[in-house]
C-alpha cells in the first residue's frame, strides 16, 4: 500500500481504504479460485495493482469516460483503474467464468459502483468505448481484430480514443504494422525494477478502424 501512496499521493480517504481492502480481498479470494499465481500472490501492490496504475500515468480519465477491459482475469487493470477514477464507467470482460466470479466478488466487497463484470467474448460486446485497455491478452493485431470496431469516435481526451494496452519486452515485432502507436515506458514512472521492460502501448483510433 505505502507503494501505491508513494507514486499516487492524493488519493481520498475511500479510495485508500479500498486499496487497502484489496490485499485482504485478493487473498481470501485466491484461496478459493486461484486466479493470482501463489508466487505473485505476495507482490499483489507491485505486480497487479500498480502496474494496472501505470495506464493512469499516461492517461487521466475524465468524467464520463467509458473503458473496456478485456481479458481481465482477475480485475486487473479494470479495479485498481476504477478506484482511481470513480467517476469513469468500467465493463470488465472475460471467457472464463471462474475469473468473472472473483472479479464480481472484489466489486461487492468494494462497493464500486462504477464497474461491471460480465463473461463474454471480446467480438460479442454490444456498445463502443472511449478507450480499451487490457494486460497482454493476446498479440496486438489479434487484439485489434476483435475490438476494432468498438471505439467511440468523439474525442474528450488529449491523447487519442483507441487502446491502452499493458505490455513488455521488445515489441518491434508486434507493433510493426501500427505505426502510430506510441510506447511508454513504466520505468520512467516507478522505481521497482519489476517495471523495467514494462509498457503502456497507446493505439489510437483511427489506426485501428
Amino acid at each position: 500500500m505505502d507503494e501505491i501512496l508513494k507514486y499516487f499521493p492524493n488519493l481520498t480517504a475511500i479510495q485508500i481504504e479500498q486499496f487497502q481492502k484489496l490485499d485482504f480481498l485478493y487473498h481470501d479470494w485466491n484461496e478459493k479460485i486461484n486466479v493470482i499465481s501463489r508466487k505473485d500472490i505476495d507482490s499483489l501492490y507491485t505486480k497487479h495493482i500498480l502496474h494496472s496504475l501505470g495506464i493512469a500515468k499516461v492517461m487521466k480519465f475524465e468524467p464520463g469516460t467509458f473503458v473496456l477491459d478485456v481479458g481481465t482475469g482477475g480485475g486487473f487493470p479494470g479495479i485498481p483503474l476504477a478506484i482511481l477514477f470513480p467517476e469513469t464507467r468500467f465493463y470488465l470482460i472475460d471467457v472464463i467464468a471462474k475469473k468473472i466470479k472473483v472479479v464480481q466478488g472484489v466489486i461487492d466487497g468494494l462497493e464500486l459502483k462504477n464497474v461491471k463484470a460480465e463473461q463474454l467474448r471480446a467480438e460479442n460486446v454490444k456498445g463502443d468505448f472511449d478507450f480499451i485497455v487490457s494486460r497482454a491478452v493476446t498479440n496486438m493485431p489479434d487484439f485489434v481484430s476483435w475490438i476494432k470496431t468498438k471505439i467511440k469516435k468523439q474525442q474528450k481526451h488529449k491523447l487519442k480514443n483507441g487502446i491502452l494496452y499493458l505490455k513488455g519486452g521488445d515489441l518491434t515485432e508486434e507493433l510493426a504494422a501500427f505505426p502510430q502507436a506510441t510506447e511508454y515506458n513504466l520505468a520512467d514512472f516507478f522505481e521497482d525494477e519489476f517495471f523495467e521492460t514494462k509498457k503502456v502501448v497507446h493505439l489510437p483510433l483511427k489506426f485501428v478502424v
